[in-house]
């Protein structure tokens, strides 16, 4: 009953996939372990399902509109696949308050990239040679894969920048890039945590549900509403949602 009051939550989760390629995911944990009761652990194999699932359904239309470049999102994707794997089986070993502790930080740094959103470069060739450039984005692929695996985040509020500044795609294409990156890291982490977690089907469904009706209405959003004002107010949310999460995982690993 608790998780099912708590989906509705799961839309803000889909809005922010579908209007802003990313970002969503990081709420996914707070709300399944605070709102609906789920142990850490668990929480970031539903969390995997959710944006595996959320992710594939929003990059449908921005694959319609060709605004994904699978070239560039495959650099990302193949450097992220081994760390996603690394990272699922290391989330097995964590204490479940410290997995929460240590994943505070990374809602901080996803809020301060989206206060400082990168501008749409003027043109549309890369801001660095080829080579610089392939391997700051395997570094970022690295990194987006290890939290994907760890976590169960898509990472979509660090490939957004890394595309636009880096490899100067436009925001557009950024974002449909970031979801076809997204979806590929989560199915690999999924495969290792499938077998390893029990997935709590009463929990996923309702959210998942729940998040499809969010990135359809997030699409929707993103075609009427400036894209700098729905990064601001949401980087807000994630900030409170970080200090309300730094509070209650360290006060329990202090007692």
């Amino acid at each position: 009953m608790r998780a099912l009051l708590a989906s509705p939550l799961a839309i803000l989760i889909g809005w922010s996939l579908g209007a802003l390629g990313g970002g969503g995911s990081i709420l996914a944990l707070p709300v399944l372990v605070f709102a609906a009761g789920q142990a850490p652990n668990a929480a970031t194999a539903t969390s995997t399902i959710l944006v595996a699932l959320s992710s594939a359904i929003a990059l449908i239309p921005h694959a319609r509109a060709r605004r994904v470049r699978p070239r560039a999102g495959l650099v990302f994707a193949v450097a992220g696949i081994p760390a996603a794997l690394f990272g699922g089986w290391l989330a097995h070993d964590l204490d479940p308050d410290l997995l929460l502790l240590l994943f505070t930080p990374v809602m901080v740094v996803a809020a301060t990239s989206m206060l400082r959103s990168p501008r749409e470069p003027s043109s549309r060739e890369p801001r660095v040679w080829p080579l610089p450039g392939c391997v700051v984005v395997g570094c970022v692929g690295l990194g987006v894969g290890l939290l994907t695996g760890v976590f169960g985040v898509g990472g979509g509020f660090v490939i957004v920048p890394a595309l636009v500044l880096v490899l100067g795609v436009p925001m557009p294409e950024a974002v449909g890039t970031s979801l076809f990156v997204i979806m590929i890291n989560s199915l690999v982490a999924l495969s290792t945590r499938l077998h390893a977690d029990t997935v709590e089907w009463g929990i996923v469904v309702p959210f998942v549900v729940a998040a499809m009706v969010g990135v359809a209405i997030g699409t929707r959003t993103a075609d009427r509403v400036p894209a700098d004002r729905l990064r601001d107010g949401f980087a807000l949310l994630l900030l409170a949602v970080a200090a309300f999460s730094a509070t209650r995982s360290g006060w329990a690993l202090a007692a």
